[in-house]
């Protein structure tokens, strides 16, 4: 008797969202609106999610969350979720208040829904589905960003020495440091590393100083080897040193880095690889040396 119940609400619940939507982009199209300009500054709809979850669940954030959740500021959350989004690189297509809207639909509305269809057509879900629910939906923006954040990460680790080679390289030919940065972004065919120094360049042209767009390159990726690549160039600009040698001696140190990254991976895997060694390869490898001797053994007893 659950499962007609269950699947009745399931219709009626997809019913009242396919229509939600209908009506939302019939006004949006008869009115020539755009989102919600509470998540954007410029007022610009935010690019399309890579995540199906956000591109279903936007339009219900931007029209029913993020009226409710303006009147509050929110300040240090918000930047810190601001400052994950930006390391992340998925500035373009999520930001804080969204984040929070999404965290409130799925951690919390989500849940509300199926206890309502519990009261109302009497389904029985377990406690722990619910409970489940509210966990997940309200993690899932941390996760997605976490995820994008890592793989970004190892990008930049890959690109980081050879940018600096390409730096050193073109510092030590004749170009000024802002010069080598502009040739590194144009020869580099996209890279997380790339978009960042081209946010350099803009930040320059829009009147920050070298040491300030650094320092927000730094603050935007948070990342120790970038933070200290760029309190190094900050350092020796201020102190009129050579840039050329500078980079140079940061090539070798972060060639020396990765090696020892290298070297630490394959440690960490040999440790990994035992506990399957021990529980799986060695019992077959014993039972093919010992099977046929315990089996002639027996064999031999009859």
């Amino acid at each position: 008797m659950i499962l007609p119940h269950l699947l009745l609400f399931i219709g009626v619940l997809l019913s009242g969202l396919a229509t939600f939507l209908a009506v939302s982009t019939i006004l949006d199209s008869v009115f020539n609106t755009k989102l919600n300009a509470l998540t954007w500054a410029s007022g610009d709809a935010p690019k399309k999610s890579k995540s199906g979850v956000i591109r279903l669940t936007r339009p219900i954030v931007h029209r029913m969350i993020l009226p409710l959740i303006a009147r509050y500021k929110l300040q240090r959350y918000k930047e810190n979720i601001k400052r994950e989004i930006q390391s992340a690189g998925l500035a373009d297509e999520l930001n804080e208040n969204e984040y929070i809207g999404l965290q409130i639909l799925l951690g919390a509305m989500i849940p509300l829904v199926l206890i309502a269809g519990q009261i109302l057509f009497k389904i029985e879900y377990p406690v722990w589905m619910i409970f489940t629910f509210a966990v997940f939906g309200y993690a899932f923006p941390n996760l997605y960003v976490r995820t994008s954040k890592g793989e970004r990460r190892r990008q930049i680790l890959i690109d980081l020495p050879f940018v600096v080679d390409l730096l050193a390289l073109s510092t030590e030919a004749g170009l000024d440091f802002i010069g080598a940065i502009s040739r590194v972004v144009d020869k580099m065919t996209g890279g997380a590393l790339a978009e960042e120094l081209g946010q350099v360049l803009r930040d320059l042209k829009l009147g920050s100083s070298r040491a300030e767009s650094l320092n927000a390159m730094a603050w935007r990726l948070n990342m120790s080897e970038i933070s200290s690549f760029v309190a190094v160039l900050v350092t020796a600009d201020s102190l009129g040193a050579s840039i050329g040698t500078v980079l140079r001696q940061q090539s070798e140190q972060m060639r020396q880095e990765r090696f020892t990254r290298a070297e630490k991976a394959g440690a960490e895997a040999s440790q990994k690889i035992f506990i399957p060694l021990i529980l799986f390869i060695l019992p077959a490898v014993l039972l093919m040396v010992f099977g046929p001797v315990i089996l002639q053994f027996f064999g031999s007893g009859k």
